[in-house]
């Protein structure tokens, strides 16, 4: 039976990661990611203030170094902000006033804080610096993966140039509305060089859309993620993600009131495996490894 990593969790079993404080809540969390066979995972936060980010990173690293599940589960962590545009549409329901431009000084600060264990940032790379910002992440062993952008064709060939690898949920982070043509999926569909994240829960990317998407990606460039927060894993209600109050239905869609935006998903990966297996026509074991050792590998981590 295939254990499963994910790339890009915010919270899970009505623990919310931006704002976990005590061990406790964290380790029910990792009891029901392992119990889903998410036995692995980075834990993402999203955009916040320099210091907020410092926090949360000290925070976890010292529940990692108190209890073995923690650790075994939660192996290593995911920046999504705050160096992505703050246009709106583009940024989703991330707060346009905190995203500034890539700092590398304030990041080795965050990567001392997480002991070294960031090992995925994501950015847009339009902002002024990402070329040198990713350059020098890459060459200290972080994966940079494009998303919450509207770069042009010459920005993310710059990119891909100083070592960017991934995009992020690929077909979101962008507005409801776009050029036909001219829009950032298809700017960052047309590059082999990335490696596509997609969320299967018919939600973030109807089913028409994720079979298109995945058609379009060569083999080996595509990765199943949840983009996963509190509510995955738990009932409908009202739960947090970081500043923000959230309502989940028995839709299981995510919906920030009073915005047309998705802020994460309550998909469970072993469901979006069966979502993509059933959707595109492949094995549940073909689909369970762009689940499993795809994002692992991608990452620089054993495939098990």
């Amino acid at each position: 039976m295939t254990n499963f990593f994910d790339l890009q969790i915010n919270g899970f079993g009505g623990v919310d990661f931006q704002s976990a404080t005590n061990l406790e809540a964290v380790r029910e969390a990792c009891e029901a990611l392992q119990r889903s066979r998410m036995t692995r995972i980075l834990a993402t936060f999203i955009t916040d203030t320099p210091g907020a980010l410092l926090q949360k990173l000290q925070a976890f690293e010292r529940f990692r170094s108190q209890d073995k599940l923690v650790a075994k589960t939660i192996v290593g962590y995911h920046l999504e902000g705050p160096y992505l545009s703050a246009e709106p549409g583009y940024r989703g329901a991330h707060p346009g006033e905190l995203m500034k431009d890539p700092d590398w000084p304030e990041f080795l600060r965050q990567q001392d804080a997480a002991n070294g264990s960031i090992r995925l940032v994501t950015l847009a790379p339009e902002r002024n610096g990402s070329d040198a910002f990713i350059s020098a992440a890459t060459k200290a062993g972080v994966r940079i993966s494009l998303g919450h952008t509207n770069a042009d064709e010459g920005q993310i060939d710059a990119a891909i140039r100083s070592g960017a690898t991934l995009c992020t949920h690929l077909g979101n982070g962008c507005p409801g509305e776009l050029h036909r043509h001219d829009n950032i999926i298809q700017r960052l569909l047309a590059r082999d060089e990335l490696t596509a994240c997609l969320i299967p829960d018919g939600i973030h990317l109807p089913p028409p859309v994720f079979r298109n998407l995945f058609r379009a990606k060569p083999p080996g460039k595509i990765i199943f993620t949840t983009d996963a927060m509190s509510a995955a894993g738990a009932p409908p209600g009202r739960y947090k993600l970081g500043r923000l109050e959230l309502e989940v239905g028995g839709d299981q869609i995510v919906r920030l009131p009073g915005s047309p935006y998705f802020a994460g998903s309550a998909l469970r990966l072993d469901q979006g495996v069966e979502n993509a297996a059933r959707w595109l026509g492949i094995s549940i074991e073909e689909a369970g490894m762009l689940a499993s050792s795809a994002p692992a590998l991608a990452l620089g981590f054993s495939a098990d």
